[in-house]
């Protein structure tokens, strides 16, 4: 008996899907264990067989590890301070991000005033100028608040930033929440404030989740807005502005920029595992019944 069409178009699709699958993985991962396996392999063994990646066991070294993360006062390139300062601020511009596009998210989405279907195309509008037409006017008005070369006036920055996206990724969760949770929360004596906190932010925390990686991978990776504040200032420099320094450099090993290439990757990796129940669960699923 032939298959009809319809079994027929799920099993192409089903392969289709397994075949697109393995080239994304291996697109993905393949580039990762390549820096992963040069960076842990001597320089010498390199030098002698550059088309070889596997690292036998003679190879396999964790000097680079220790030139990356020594301080720059001992002959390192000082990473261990530099994924400090990232991570300080990252955080910092996750948490103000979050605090600033909440309000703002939930606002376009439930409040009705003239001009909100506007503003919220208004938000993205910041995205249609190059960063480096900000750059100038920010770094003069911040050296002007005595900020520059400061990690908060950079984490101010970088809010900036980040906003606009945050209250369109946010308003676009917050759309979804059944509006009658909230006027259930209203009959049982909540105020707004109080509806927002104890039924919206909870049925959030995925949309919040999701959001806030985001954010912190806009803040961890950003390297131009780091470099016009921070440059004069190198013990404060951020992790890409590091990894940038250790690209330029000539007499730095490819082994030892392979080396701050995964100590600037695995935080963000170790981030997405540790939230990924958060990022897949739906935490609405139910919640509004009939």
């Amino acid at each position: 008996m032939r298959p009809s069409r319809a079994q027929a178009e799920e099993r192409l699709f089903g392969v289709l899907r397994w075949v697109v699958t393995v080239l994304l993985a291996l697109v993905t991962v393949l580039p990762f264990c390549y820096m992963l396996l040069l960076s842990v392999k001597s320089i010498d063994a390199l030098l002698l067989e550059p088309g070889r990646l596997w690292v036998s066991a003679r190879e396999f070294t964790l000097a680079t590890y220790q030139q990356v993360l020594r301080p720059a006062s001992e002959g390192g390139q000082g990473f261990l301070r530099m994924l400090v300062n990232s991570g300080l601020v990252s955080l910092g511009t996750v948490a103000l991000t979050l605090l600033a596009a909440i309000p703002g998210a939930y606002a376009v989405t439930r409040l009705r005033f003239f001009g909100s279907r506007q503003v919220s195309a208004l938000f993205l509008a910041v995205y249609l100028f190059p960063a480096t037409l900000l750059a100038v006017p920010l770094f003069v008005m911040f050296a002007k608040l005595g900020l520059q070369g400061s990690l908060g006036g950079l984490a101010l920055v970088y809010v900036a930033q980040t906003v606009p996206v945050a209250v369109y990724m946010l308003r676009n969760y917050f759309v979804t929440v059944p509006a009658t949770l909230e006027e259930a929360a209203a009959l049982d004596g909540c105020t707004r404030l109080q509806t927002v906190r104890k039924v919206v932010l909870p049925l959030a925390v995925p949309s919040l989740t999701a959001t806030g990686l985001y954010v912190f991978m806009i803040a961890w990776n950003e390297f131009l807005f780091a470099l016009l504040f921070l440059a004069a200032r190198p013990e404060r420099w951020t992790v890409s502005l590091g990894l940038q320094q250790l690209a330029g450099g000539v007499e730095v090993p490819k082994t030892v920029l392979m080396a701050g290439s995964v100590v600037l990757t695995v935080p963000v990796v170790l981030l997405f595992f540790a939230a990924e129940r958060l990022l897949t669960e739906g935490l609405t699923a139910g919640a509004d019944k009939s």
